[in-house]
């Protein structure tokens, strides 16, 4: 037997498991993050394509949990070739969860909760460059098909009305053989 046949099992086994969209593998079980609120979220980790409500390809979104299982990091690339990325994570003292959005030309800070299977968070969006502030509110719903619907929705005036700025559907791309 030579060297690469004895360690073709062991790569094949390794490449299955880190292909498999794995939540637990990325949070260490006596961890700081392993329980409790810090788990909220975890239904939106995974490698996803997201379409709109018609069905049209929005784009490619990687979610992951890292740092202990304390961060949910969001690598986005849409259909256009738009890029950004966001940083989600449980903050104990305030008992609420928070994001830090960049892309699209956004900044945006939310924070919020779950809100029975959803987790809603609302924040400022700024729009670079052309000296605008409004309000978004999202919101990630588990549906019962195991994707995801994201729901972002605007108000230019302080929360008095509000408009739908995204709906998207997450759908897991599954590991290729």
């Amino acid at each position: 037997m030579n060297k690469t046949s004895r360690w073709a099992p062991a790569l094949l086994t390794l490449t299955a498991v880190f292909s498999q969209t794995s939540v637990s593998a990325d949070v260490p079980p006596n961890g700081p993050c392993a329980s409790g609120p810090f788990r909220e979220f975890d239904f939106w980790a995974g490698e996803w394509d997201v379409h709109d409500a018609n069905g049209k390809l929005a784009g490619h979104n990687n979610v992951s949990i890292e740092e202990l299982g304390c961060v949910v990091v969001e690598r986005w690339r849409g259909a256009n070739g738009t890029t950004g990325q966001s940083l989600n994570y449980y903050d104990p003292g305030a008992k609420r969860w928070k994001q830090r959005w960049a892309g699209l030309g956004v900044v945006l800070e939310m924070d919020g909760a779950m809100q029975g299977d959803a987790m809603v968070m609302q924040g400022a969006a700024q729009y670079i460059g052309q000296n605008r502030t409004t309000i978004l509110r999202g919101t990630w719903n588990k549906l019962p098909d195991g994707r995801v619907r994201q729901q972002f929705h605007e108000s230019d005036d302080g929360g008095k009305t509000w408009k739908p700025w995204f709906d998207g559907y997450y759908t897991r791309v599954r590991a290729k053989d």
